[in-house]
């Protein structure tokens, strides 16, 4: 049986957080811009892709940070190429997050990929599997993609590579690593059952932060964001909720809010809109306002966003 790739943290502890190597730089690259591939969640009534996120330098595709239900379609109206992605990115394993994986792998078949495709995602538990059972269960040869299985056999043109990110927040350690030119960081956070990940991209000075799923219950996210470019912040509750089940699994705008001051954010994007938080936008801001001060935007599928300046630069549709 094929082996696959696994990356267990095992350097950095929470409490040595502050000797790691974010630090406050400033961005000096004016062509690396995220693309909100999907601003919604797991409803098929929101009028939104499901959530999705393509950082892009120079206009070309990069890194994807989940891919959701429709956000391959995001992809495409962006321009996005899929031999130039660097690795896929997964937060966690909820349908909304990864239900276009089986779309993008049958699509490079028509690609000009050449080159070895890493799959970076959490570590599993007894509710949902690792990322390399997870990726087998879809392409392996008895899984339920098995006419794709040579992507992973190496029979095809190229491999997709399944890598496991220590996704425990009880015991939560910072992975680093370097993709490229751009340093990759990752932190387990608190996402009810799901073993989940906040991720960092960085280069040049620049950052974009994105939370996944998580009501920060570990407090793992201040570090992680610390004077990010801009953060992009899961807002799956509003701050009004009385619902116990939803915030043990999303973080209030108050949360955000004093996450984004706290990691002093340049720019805040709320993103992961639901029916619950779609019409509560002055709630929200007066919640997050009560702590953070900045730049603070609402997402919208195919909204471009430049790292350098945090402002909205165009849009896909």
């Amino acid at each position: 049986m094929r082996k696959f790739l696994l990356i267990f943290l095992s350097i950095i502890l929470i409490p040595q957080l502050q000797a790691a190597e974010i630090t406050a730089t400033s961005c000096i690259n004016s062509e690396i811009d995220v693309v909100v591939l999907g601003s919604g969640g797991p409803e098929l009534t929101d009028r939104r892709a499901s959530t999705g996120y393509l950082l892009r330098e120079k206009g070309k595709a990069r890194f994807i940070i989940d891919f959701g239900a429709g956000a391959s379609l995001n992809f495409e109206r962006v321009g996005g190429k899929i031999e130039d992605l660097e690795a896929l990115l997964f937060t966690h394993f909820h349908v909304d997050h990864v239900n276009d994986l089986p779309a993008i792998i049958k699509a490079s078949f028509f690609s000009d990929r050449e080159r070895d495709l890493p799959l970076y995602g959490p570590t599993g538990n007894h509710i949902i599997p690792s990322t390399s059972v997870f990726v087998e269960r879809q392409f392996g040869v008895n899984g339920v993609y098995p006419y794709l299985s040579d992507f992973l056999t190496g029979e095809a043109v190229y491999r997709l590579i399944p890598i496991e990110v220590n996704a425990d927040h009880d015991n939560p350690r910072l992975f680093t690593t370097k993709i490229g030119d751009f340093s990759i960081q990752a932190i387990g956070v608190d996402h009810g059952l799901l073993p989940s990940l906040a991720w960092r991209i960085e280069k040049d000075g620049c950052s974009l932060v994105i939370s996944g799923d998580t009501n920060n219950s570990g407090k793992t996210l201040e570090h992680l964001a610390k004077t990010a470019d801009i953060f992009i912040a899961h807002h799956a509750v509003p701050e009004s909720s009385k619902d116990h089940v939803a915030q043990h699994l999303h973080m209030k705008p108050s949360e955000i809010g004093r996450i984004s001051r706290d990691s002093k954010v340049h720019h805040l994007l709320l993103s992961h809109f639901m029916h619950r938080t779609e019409h509560t936008e002055d709630e929200t801001q007066s919640a997050i306002r009560s702590y953070y001060n900045g730049p603070l935007d609402f997402a919208k599928d195919c909204d471009i966003y430049q790292l350098q300046t945090g402002k909205k630069i165009g849009s896909c549709m």
